[in-house]
């Protein structure tokens, strides 16, 4: 028979292995390091509280990457959010790895402003599959939906996103 961990054990390893995912998700949806600071703390509290009904289904990584969307979009419903632009905080999260290539920086800048600006269905995708690198079949346990509305949504997303680059 297999020993269990402790819970607080359990969770210290969920933010051993997931954490960095979490506060990536957070902040490409908050835009705001602390905003994905706390959003970070209520998902590993969320996933604390309901342990017990993980169920297997789907692996801890979706689970808790599924809470972290669900928290980071209920914080955007608070009205304090609305009030802040976006492109006062995109810089943050734009990649400064080839400050020798002024124009490649701006154009992944360009592009991360316009998927920001897809619609939310067609933003969730694109975040999952080319920001976090997950496969169409974890996005579609993700967001409770099938891989075929994911592929579809994903190909609609990019053909949005080349009309308006």
């Amino acid at each position: 028979m297999k020993k269990q961990l402790p819970l607080e054990q359990v969770i210290e390893r969920l933010i051993q292995d997931y954490g960095n995912d979490v506060l990536r998700i957070a902040y490409m949806y908050l835009k705001d390091k602390y905003l994905a600071e706390d959003a970070f703390q209520e998902v590993f509290i969320r996933v604390y509280h309901k342990w017990d009904t993980f169920r297997n289904e789907s692996s801890e990584k979706t689970w808790i990457i599924k809470i972290a969307i669900n928290v980071s979009k209920d914080m955007l419903k608070n009205n304090w959010l609305k009030k802040v632009s976006f492109y006062d905080v995109v810089d943050k999260y734009t990649y400064h790895e080839s400050k020798d290539n002024v124009e490649e920086e701006m154009e992944k800048k360009a592009l991360f402003e316009q998927v920001l600006m897809l619609p939310e269905k067609y933003k969730d995708v694109i975040l999952l599959y080319y920001y976090q690198g997950f496969s169409v079949v974890e996005i579609a346990s993700i967001l409770d939906s099938t891989t075929g509305t994911v592929s579809s949504q994903l190909s609609r997303a990019r053909e949005l996103l080349k009309k308006r680059l």
